[in-house]
């Protein structure tokens, strides 16, 4: 029961992800055997709902894989029918909002230089000579 929760829990990550590659334009980069997953769910959606469909495709991946993890026999049924149901709750993504930009320390960070300097460059030369003065007091 064990691996078939697995494979069952692997099966709905899996398709979850395939679908929204397909829907993101790419399937390409799928591997094939989700290729065929898809193609196969393509087709089920001709005959049937979407929800019908996607039972049916995530109970075909859950088959194989839990032959693939060594699960003996016919897969035990995981989940019961009614439980949950299929929800199409893939976005398609956006771009968040690009961040303000920051000034870093002494206005290095700004493109037009337009904002004041913290500190100003006479302010800085003035503090230079007092330490200098003040070393070349303190030693004689």
């Amino acid at each position: 029961m064990l691996i078939a929760r697995r494979a069952d829990t692997r099966a709905r990550a899996d398709f979850a992800t395939w679908k929204m590659m397909a829907k993101l334009n790419g399937a390409s980069a799928l591997p094939p055997e989700a290729q065929e997953f898809l193609s196969s769910y393509k087709n089920l959606l001709a005959q049937m709902s979407e929800g019908e469909a996607t039972e049916a495709t995530i109970t075909a991946i859950y088959k194989a894989y839990y032959a693939e993890m060594g699960g003996g026999g016919t897969p035990p049924d995981v989940r019961p029918r009614q439980a949950e149901p299929a929800a199409d709750n893939v976005t398609a993504f956006r771009r968040p909002a690009p961040k303000p930009k920051t000034t870093s320390f002494f206005g290095a960070g700004t493109a037009a230089g337009t904002q004041k300097r913290p500190l100003p460059v006479a302010l800085i030369f003035a503090c230079l000579v007092v330490v200098y003065v003040g070393i070349r007091f303190y030693w004689r």
